[in-house]
Parts: structure tokens; C-alpha cells; sequence
């Protein structure tokens, strides 16, 4: 799959959304990336998790580790395909940890997934638990990068789709300045 099939997924799901919107990074942008509006179609999420599982057939993997929560759904897909495991990162005490018995094993090679990438924060936040747990990353994989590949894990990063999006500080935002209501999608609850 190229990147241009996947951005016609994406757009057939309704996932690329455009107006002003509140990043759950705090970032303000024009244009959103919507992972729920593929979770809720897996007739098109389902090709994008084979793409990933694809794209890492060859690395390896024994675990897949997805964070809370779109993550899960990925994390499960692609270890389906690639015949191995998965692992869900749950927020706890403003930590992410595997929670209700889950275990990595040291030396297991885990593969890191999620949905969007904008900053890399709940990526960085399962690679640590890979490194407390004594495990092995063997890379990332994403639905899609909103970064344009400007995010470097130190290991090998694969997005279906990667789109190069501006985003602002609030300062910087340029809706904001034209008094352009704001829409706040996303999971962390950042006020507005």
C-alpha cells in the first residue's frame, strides 16, 4: 500500500478532518486525522494493520504493544497477522504500565504501534515501558504520521500513511487569531 491508498482510506472513513482544531499534544491544527472514524470501519482499519504487519513480517516480532486506547485495537489486529502476542500500556498514576497481569519478558522482541503520530508522546511512553521491562524494540509502526517523518524513536518507523501537517502553539495559531471556533477531539481532555 502507497501512501496515496492510504490516504484515500483514510478519506473514504471521513478521517481527514479539516476546521481548527485543540491536539491532544495542546497544538492547534487545520487539519485532523481522526483514527476513530477507521476503528469504526474495519473494512478499511483491517488493510492498514495488514500493511503494518506487512511492513514488519521480516523484524522479528514476538509481542505487539499498543497504548490505550485506538492502540489496543491496533496492537490486537497486528499481532493477529503476524501470528504473535499483544500487549496493551494503560495510564496509571500518570505513568503508562501494562496493568491486570500483563508482562513483557526480558529479551522479547516487541513491536510498538499506534494510531496517529503528531509528537510521539504515547509512543515514547511504550518504548519506556519496553526499556523497564528489559524487552527489545524492535520498531514503530503507525496508521499515520502527521509529523512528515520529523520524529526519530532511534529505531525503525513506519507510517501507512505520512502527511506533512502544520501545527501551532496557541500563540502561533493563526485560526486563533481569526477568532475561528475551536474543536477539541482527542482522549486526554486538554481544556479549551
Amino acid at each position: 500500500m502507497n501512501n496515496d491508498e492510504a490516504l484515500q482510506l483514510f478519506e473514504r472513513a471521513g478521517a481527514l478532518l479539516r476546521g481548527h482544531f485543540k491536539l491532544s499534544s495542546g497544538l492547534h491544527s487545520a487539519e485532523y486525522l481522526e483514527k476513530f472514524r477507521l476503528v469504526e470501519r474495519p473494512d478499511l482499519l483491517e488493510p492498514m494493520c495488514e500493511e503494518l504487519a506487512r511492513r514488519f513480517a521480516s523484524a522479528g516480532v514476538e509481542i505487539v504493544l499498543g497504548p490505550t486506547t485506538a492502540g489496543i485495537i491496533l496492537a490486537y489486529n497486528v499481532a493477529r497477522i503476524l501470528g504473535v502476542e499483544a500487549r496493551y500500556a494503560e495510564q496509571e498514576a500518570g505513568e503508562r504500565k501494562l496493568r491486570r497481569g500483563q508482562e513483557l519478558r526480558k529479551g522479547a522482541r516487541v513491536l510498538v504501534v499506534d494510531d496517529i503520530l503528531t509528537t510521539g508522546g504515547a509512543v515514547r511512553e511504550c518504548i519506556e515501558v519496553v526499556q523497564r521491562h528489559g524487552a527489545v524494540l524492535v520498531g514503530v509502526g503507525v496508521l499515520g504520521d502527521r509529523s512528515g517523518g520529523a520524529i526519530d524513536f532511534g529505531v525503525h518507523l513506519e507510517a501507512v500513511l505520512e502527511v506533512k501537517v502544520e501545527a501551532f502553539t496557541q500563540e502561533e495559531c493563526p485560526m486563533c487569531r481569526e477568532g475561528m471556533p475551536i474543536n477539541q477531539p482527542g482522549t486526554r481532555g486538554l481544556a479549551v
